[in-house]
C-alpha cells in the first residue's frame, strides 16, 4: 500500500514512518520542506523523500500524483508560536495546505486522509473542564483556529465526496529532539535538558496541568486510527491522551529528578503567558478507546526511561 506523509520529516511524522515500516509497509513517501538524509536519519534509505511546501498547491498536486497514495497522513503544519507570530503564513500552511491535501485526495482518488489536530482547537472558557470530543471548540490561538478549520473541512469532504477523513487531537507530545517553541514545550525540554546535564527553568508554575503523551504513543494512536474499520468511526475527530491522571508541571519535574540524579529544574512564571499559569486541563478520550481501541502505554516513569534511552 502506498502511503504519503506530509510533514514526514517532522517530530511525529518520522515516528509514524518508522512504525509503518516496522509493520511491513514499503511504499512510503515523506513530503517536507527539508527531508534531508541528516533529518531522516536511519529512514533515509528506506523511504522516498520529496521536498516541497504543503502551502503550495502545485507541490501538493505533484507529490500526490506521483506517489499515488492510498492513505495520506497529513501531519505537516506550523505550530502554535510560529503561527501566532505569522498568521498569514499559518493561514497558507495550515488552512490552505489542508484544503490542498483534501482537494488532491479528491482529484486523485485517495482513499483516506488522517489529519493531525490538537487540544489547541478548544480554548475559550474551558478552564477546569475535562475536554471531550463534543466540547465546544473556541480556540484562542491562530494555530488552534486553523486546526479547528481543518477538522471541519475534512468533515465536508467526508460528507460531500465520501473521503475517509479522520482527525486526531493530540495533547502535548513529549519526546527528544523538539525544536519548535510553544507555550507547553517545557514538557519535553525539562526532560531533555536535565538528561544533558543542563539546568532548566520552567516558564509556568508547578501547579499547571497539561495533558501529555510520549512521541511513540502519538504515532501509534495515529496509525491505529487509520487502520480502524470505517464502520467503527463515529466521532471522526478524536481526542487521545497519555498518562492518567494528568500530571502537573511539578509532577513531571519530580519524575525527572527521580530518574536523573542532580537534575536542576526551577520554576519562574513568564509574565507574558498569564493564561498558562495554573491552568488545569484533563482529557476524556473514551470515544477513541471505545471506537478503535486506543490505550496509552506510557506513564511518566516510562516516558522518561524511553527519553533517556533515546538520548543514550
Amino acid at each position: 500500500m502506498a502511503t504519503l506523509i506530509t510533514g514526514g520529516a517532522g517530530f511525529v511524522g518520522l515516528e509514524v514512518a518508522r512504525q509503518l515500516l516496522a509493520a511491513g509497509e514499503t511504499e512510503i513517501t515523506v513530503f517536507s520542506r527539508n527531508p534531508t538524509p541528516a533529518r531522516l536519519g536511519d529512514l533515509a534509505d528506506r523511504v522516498g523523500a520529496v521536498a516541497g511546501d504543503v502551502g503550495n498547491f502545485s507541490h501538493v498536486l505533484d507529490v500526490v500524483k506521483t506517489a499515488r497514495p492510498e492513505v495520506i497522513y497529513h501531519l505537516g503544519a506550523m505550530l502554535t508560536a510560529p503561527s501566532d507570530a505569522d498568521p498569514a503564513s499559518a493561514i497558507q500552511t495550515n488552512a490552505m495546505g489542508t484544503f490542498y491535501v483534501l482537494e488532491a485526495a479528491r482529484l486523485f482518488d485517495v482513499r483516506q486522509v488522517i489529519f493531525s489536530s490538537s487540544i489547541g482547537s478548544y480554548g475559550h472558557n474551558i478552564e477546569g473542564q475535562t475536554l471531550t470530543d463534543t466540547t465546544l471548540q473556541r480556540p484562542l490561538t491562530f494555530y488552534g483556529a486553523t486546526k479547528a478549520f481543518g477538522e471541519h473541512m475534512g468533515l465536508v469532504y467526508m460528507c460531500k465526496y465520501g473521503l475517509d477523513f479522520r482527525g486526531i487531537r493530540y495533547p502535548s507530545v513529549i519526546g527528544p529532539g523538539v525544536t519548535t517553541p510553544s507555550n507547553v514545550q517545557y514538557t519535553s525540554w525539562m526532560i531533555e535538558e536535565s538528561i544533558k546535564g543542563n539546568p532548566f527553568t520552567v516558564w509556568t508554575v508547578p501547579e499547571t496541568k497539561v495533558p501529555v503523551m510520549y512521541i511513540t504513543e502519538a504515532a501509534t494512536a495515529t496509525v491505529q486510527l487509520a487502520r480502524a474499520p470505517r464502520e467503527n468511526i463515529k466521532m471522526v475527530n478524536y481526542l487521545v491522551d497519555g498518562a492518567k491522571p494528568t500530571p502537573t508541571a511539578g509532577d513531571i519535574a519530580d519524575a525527572v529528578r527521580a530518574k536523573v540524579p542532580g537534575a536542576r529544574i526551577d520554576f519562574v512564571a513568564d509574565p507574558t503567558k498569564p493564561a498558562l499559569h495554573g491552568r488545569s486541563q484533563a482529557i476524556d478520550d473514551s470515544h477513541a478507546r471505545d471506537d478503535w481501541g486506543w490505550k496509552p502505554t506510557h506513564d511518566l516513569t516510562r516516558m522518561i526511561d524511553d527519553f533517556v534511552a533515546a538520548l543514550a
